[in-house]
């Protein structure tokens, strides 16, 4: 007999895990996904999660709760008898739901735990300059990603890839180990490793506050900052008192008696800003109330005096 299971996820992260569950042939009882949000122009238009659009498309029965202990709810989930729980990139669980299913819940995490537990992991890994991540498996308890883990894939972080074109490779990688880990709790066939805490370190979550770019850092640091937070929330400076985002840029060494932060320009091709030990280039970049655009537009329409 085939598993029953469900599925909990939202954002575009988590519809391929979901696709390859389905494409295999896996008996997908129910979704589990956030409330349709309101976005778009004004913020007026409702918004269904990719998870929801995605298994609505497939006819997949598709839970929407807002409280994940209602007793209406957790009487729905259990209605559906799954015996199995996959959860990829969704909200943090109470017990009753995670300890619902006789085989157990668990859920791809955007690193390879221990290291960074927690709501950001794939832009803290590029904001501190790794040259590896992956994905991890765990079964769910109680603290967050703290669980045994069941399976880890690695892979490379090039040198000047952004958050998100980490997050684009990931999401397939982490289908891949969704399907590997499903197919071994069917047959049980599995090790669990505890995670050693020792070993842990945190990926909070982002906030714009936080998302400065300090220009006394190396151009290195000011390079991977930026990485890291591209293309969302995105890195940020100013620029005659509005909000300059810089979604891309490179940095470059030179020996200079500049003040860090201080632009320069030759108002046809390029924009630097200087740093501890050289300068970083802007390459794309949105000044606020204007478009995202690459710097040669920029200069177009904005000279420096």
């Amino acid at each position: 007999m085939s598993l029953r299971i469900v599925f909990m996820g939202t954002p575009d992260f988590a519809v391929p895990a979901l696709d390859i569950l389905l494409q295999n042939g896996y008996d997908i009882v129910g979704v589990v996904t956030a409330t349709d949000k309101l976005g778009g122009r004004g913020k007026k238009q409702l918004l269904q999660p990719p998870v929801k659009k995605y298994a609505l498309e497939k006819g997949l029965k598709v839970l929407q709760p807002s409280n994940l202990k209602s007793p209406d709810f957790i009487e729905a989930l259990r209605a559906l008898k799954a015996d199995l729980q996959v959860v990829v990139a969704f909200r943090m669980l109470p017990e009753a739901v995670w300890d619902m299913p006789p085989k157990g819940t668990f859920n791809l995490h955007g690193s390879l735990l221990p290291r960074y537990r927690g709501a950001a992991p794939i832009n803290w890994a590029v904001i501190n300059g790794d040259t590896e991540t992956g994905v991890t498996t765990f079964f769910i308890k109680h603290e967050i990603d703290t669980g045994d883990v069941l399976f880890q894939a690695r892979m490379p972080i090039g040198p000047d890839e952004t958050a998100g074109e980490v997050h684009d490779r990931m999401m397939h990688l982490g289908a891949s180990l969704v399907l590997k880990t499903v197919k071994a709790i069917e047959t049980g066939d599995y090790q669990l490793a505890k995670q050693d805490g020792a070993q842990a370190t945190m990926a909070p979550k982002i906030f714009k506050a936080t998302c400065e770019i300090d220009f006394s850092l190396t151009t290195k640091e000011v390079h991977d900052f930026v990485r890291g937070l591209s293309p969302f929330p995105a890195a940020w400076t100013t620029l005659d008192g509005k909000t300059l985002k810089v979604m891309r840029g490179r940095p470059e060494a030179a020996a200079h008696q500049l003040a860090p932060g201080t632009f320069e320009s030759d108002n046809q091709a390029f924009i630097r800003i200087a740093a501890k030990d050289g300068y970083y280039y802007l390459d794309e970049l949105q000044l606020s109330g204007r478009k995202r655009m690459n710097v040669r537009d920029f200069l177009n329409g904005y000279q420096f005096g």
